[in-house]
């Protein structure tokens, strides 16, 4: 983790864009740094200290400013040091102080709400995609494979083979084994059979995936034999899918109230904020919560930069499948035997079409269940543990959708 603020990397930033020559904007920086569409709207938050740029972010950055990110990261540390040294400097009269002080608890407010704000619009983005995808592809394609008699059971790695792949493939074959043997349940007109489509029915149908049990007795979220898959599991989150059957998406709401709690706590000083006169007593109570808020929110930084990235990336999967994943399920579709349909007269490359979209489904699965409201509460060192697991995920995720369809 690093060990600058977001206030420091950001107005380190924006001194290094307006120092080029000629000065760059914030388009411009956005363009360079290979930021999407709003890519201006990013940078203009990052320079306001609302957002950090993660590892592959800050490096672009760094590259756009003529940089390395280790100079940017370094001149970013020692601003933040500076800052704080600044901030230790109290004015000597109390007017000053009170001045000081509602200054302070201004910035907190706006900084809360804004976080709450790029919460809510990351929130709604992810929800678009995924609910297009939950609809036009998961459940379409479950739907499509219930038709098809005789579907083999998902082949489960040997011990051998299990012990070589790395942990993120595991836990995703896991996810797409499950959905296999739910889809077999179903087509036998089990728990999924009955209402396929929409968001109760895809909560109900990955739950089931996720913590039922294969056919072997054995549980879905231990295929393959790996004893670390349960926690990893657990650190992505199963547990959101309660919330409407959406995962990530169930807990925007939540979300937007948890980024602004920190200053929450100070809604019981506001009378001493409107205030006109104070006293030294009044002064120093008000002083000592709103350092408490600062505190607090530059505590929940890293976890909610993770998060705004966390959010980006997934988005950013479900597009991808949106777009080109529905595209193939729909050739695949159109070259089905009519129905009655089994495993056998779907001919080989219909076969390997329903194993990969099987695939792609348990990458969706993985990219759809991550539990980001931990984010903003974990540990520093469960906070890495996280972020290097979510990662993993993701970066399996996109470059195995991206070869299939």
């Amino acid at each position: 983790m690093n060990d600058f603020s977001a206030e420091a990397m950001g107005l380190v930033v924006r001194e290094h864009r307006q120092a080029q020559e000629p000065s760059m904007t914030q388009e411009e920086l956005a363009k360079r740094a290979d930021y999407g569409r709003g890519g201006a709207v990013s940078i203009s938050r990052i320079e306001s200290g609302l957002i950090s740029p993660g590892g592959h972010r800050l490096a672009a950055i760094a590259l756009a400013l003529q940089l390395t990110p280790e100079q940017l990261k370094e001149q970013a540390e020692h601003r933040t040091r500076a800052l704080a040294h600044q901030r230790g400097q109290r004015p000597a009269k109390l007017r000053d102080q009170v001045a000081e002080t509602k200054r302070r608890h201004a910035a907190i407010t706006e900084k809360a709400a804004q976080r709450s704000k790029i919460t809510q619009e990351h929130g709604e983005a992810f929800n678009r995609v995924h609910d297009v995808v939950r609809d036009e592809f998961f459940m379409r394609f479950v739907e499509l494979a219930k038709s098809i008699g005789g579907a083999p059971e998902p082949e489960i790695p040997s011990e051998e083979e299990s012990e070589s792949e790395p942990p993120t493939a595991i836990r995703i074959e896991a996810m797409s084994a499950g959905i296999a043997n739910v889809i077999r349940g179903a087509a036998a007109g089990g728990v999924a059979g009955a209402a396929v489509g929409g968001a109760a029915a895809y909560g109900a149908f990955t739950a089931a995936a996720l913590f039922g049990t294969a056919s072997t007795g054995a549980a879905i979220s231990t295929l393959a034999g790996v004893a670390a898959t349960n926690a990893t599991l657990a650190l992505l989150g199963g547990g959101t899918l309660a919330a409407g059957g959406a995962g990530m998406a169930g807990g925007i709401l939540l979300l937007t109230g948890m980024v602004a709690a920190p200053v929450a706590a100070l809604a019981a000083a506001g009378f001493y904020v409107v205030k006109q006169r104070r006293n030294k007593k009044e002064e120093e109570r008000l002083r000592i919560q709103v350092e408490a808020a600062e505190a607090a929110l530059n505590l929940s930084q890293r976890g909610f930069d993770t998060m705004v990235e966390v959010l980006s990336r997934a988005t950013a999967i479900m597009e991808y499948v949106e777009v080109h994943g529905t595209h193939a399920l729909e050739k695949w579709r159109v070259s089905l035997p009519p129905e009655p349909r089994d495993w056998e007269s779907l001919g080989p490359e219909g076969r390997e079409r329903y194993k990969e979209f099987l695939t792609v489904a348990g990458c969706f699965l993985a990219a759809s269940i991550i539990n980001v409201p931990a984010l903003l509460t974990a540990t520093l060192d469960d906070l890495r543990e996280m972020d290097k697991v979510i990662d993993e995920t993701l970066r399996y995720a996109d470059r195995t959708i991206k070869s299939i369809v």
